[in-house]
């Protein structure tokens, strides 16, 4: 249990820096991390944390891929986390 939880720190901590950069990144009209590139994250359990910077920050919330999508993505890692807890601890 304490490898899930560090992954899930790790993820979301990589995923606040890489939506933030991507953030920066617009402002200053470089070069820009590919949407692929965070939706992957997002769905590697980085979700929520993902969202939350999105929303604060305000980066990406036009976008209906990401408005749409993360929470789906969010809802699809709940269920799958309630299916292995009901095999495995129910």
């Amino acid at each position: 249990m304490i490898y899930l939880l560090s992954y899930l720190a790790a993820i979301s901590v990589v995923s606040i820096i890489v939506t933030t950069a991507d953030k920066i990144k617009a402002i200053k009209h470089r070069r820009r991390i590919r949407e692929r590139t965070l939706l992957i994250l997002s769905a590697l359990g980085g979700s929520v944390a993902m969202l939350i910077t999105m929303l604060l920050i305000r980066h990406k919330t036009r976008h209906l891929k990401f408005m749409v999508g993360i929470p789906v993505i969010i809802l699809a890692q709940a269920a799958v986390a309630f299916a292995v807890w009901r095999i495995f601890y129910a």
